[in-house]
């Protein structure tokens, strides 16, 4: 084989390299365990590098599963199926689709990619109410220039818009269900792109490259400009999510506890239809969300008497049926969503954060003997959300 048919693949190669370093190198890194989820966080951003150098096709655009719990990025929401396609502005694009059962489906257009120093604006976002549904759950939207006398299923692209992002929000893990979606654009249908030569895959490889160290720089500078600013150990009130859907507000914080610390966090009951709290490390992506109860639901959790959401942060077993698991990281991040609100949240909607003695536990909570859980209730809630997790990915 001729040696120069190894450069195809050089960019890459060299990427990676680099890559090792930014990890070996973040400013968080203070143990094994950060190093060794460094790594592993790396793998998961080499394949979603190079699943995205080879989707950027939007003469032919398919929508790519991003975020997965084996692509973690930008601390994903354990509750969301993320959808991504490539677009361009002065195209018209179909897509077609079934709705779920889930609690939200929403769509966003963004005009190019989140870098170390901003992030992608967003040009639209709107969720399913803001379109026709046929009776038997299926929609056909179109998003291109703009048209004379067009419908509620037709939305303008703005100039530079790029991606289109599609989210699906379950807030009951074991009965809502996923629908389906595609995408095509509408001039190109029934044909099909040029066959791959050297030079494409060589600029495959190379956007993979690039697509690999803006993925790790950006993530690891954007919790300074939203979470690390913020004093440890608190929470902010809810505000719109920045960059983010127009039906969501968020509220955000990192902690720092020690092994004999807990943070109660308490929040509303909420009348939106998704609510959900999680945590993420210092890589700024969730942390094990299958096997280990590092994020809950309104509809998951348990709500105390007085229509209250307790949720309890520690590394230590609590006993308690809304403990989230720090799952060994001392510090990290925590975020609450609400999604597909139909009103402005404000500071009494929003949680308040307490850090305590953990053996204080039963006197700080004050509803904890309906909090319990037996260890047995424990493994068979890990199990229903590893059996729910299970079917979403093969889904």
């Amino acid at each position: 084989m001729p040696e120069e048919e190894h450069d195809v693949t050089k960019p890459f190669i060299d990427a990676i390299r680099e890559a090792e370093g930014i990890i070996a190198s973040a400013p968080h890194v203070e143990s094994e365990q950060d190093l060794l989820e460094g790594y592993d966080y790396l793998a998961g951003s080499i394949r979603a590098a190079l699943q995205v150098a080879w989707s950027r096709d939007s003469q032919h655009p398919r929508f790519i599963r991003s975020a997965t719990p084996y692509t973690k990025v930008g601390l994903d929401n354990p509750d969301t199926l993320y959808f991504s396609a490539r677009i361009q502005d002065d195209a018209e694009y179909v897509v077609t689709g079934t709705r779920g059962t889930t609690a939200d489906l929403s769509f966003q257009v963004m005009n190019g990619d989140y870098s170390p120093a901003q992030a992608p604006e967003s040009l639209a976002a709107f969720d399913d109410r803001e379109f026709t549904i046929a009776e038997d759950g299926s929609f056909e939207l179109t998003f291109g220039p703009a048209k004379a006398n067009a419908g509620p299923n037709h939305f303008t692209l703005g100039p530079g818009a790029a991606m289109l992002l599609v989210r699906e929000v379950y807030s009951d893990w074991s009965t809502e269900r996923p629908g389906t979606i595609r995408i095509h654009r509408a001039d190109s249908a029934g044909t099909a792109p040029p066959a791959a030569d050297a030079d494409s895959l060589a600029r495959c490889y190379a956007r993979a490259g690039k697509a690999l160290l803006g993925q790790l720089k950006t993530f690891l500078a954007f919790p300074e400009w939203f979470y690390l600013k913020l004093p440890v150990n608190t929470l902010t009130e809810p505000r719109l999510t920045p960059g983010g859907l127009t039906t969501q507000y968020s509220a955000v914080g990192h902690y720092d506890l020690a092994d004999d610390q807990a943070m109660i966090v308490t929040v509303p009951a909420s009348d939106a239809p998704y609510q959900g709290i999680q945590l993420g490390s210092m890589w700024y992506i969730s942390t094990d969300f299958i096997n280990h109860q590092t994020s809950l639901t309104a509809a998951q959790a348990r709500i105390d008497a007085d229509g209250k959401l307790r949720f309890v942060i520690s590394e230590r077993d609590p006993g308690l049926a809304n403990w989230l698991e720090c799952t060994g990281h001392r510090r990290g991040y925590i975020q609450i969503r609400w999604q597909r609100v139909s009103r402005k949240y404000t500071l009494a909607d929003g949680p308040e954060a307490e850090v305590v003695a953990f053996d204080s536990l039963p006197t700080a909570l004050p509803h904890y003997d309906a909090a319990r859980v037996t260890p047995d209730e424990w493994t068979a809630r890990i199990a229903a959300r590893q059996a729910a997790v299970a079917a979403r990915v093969l889904g």
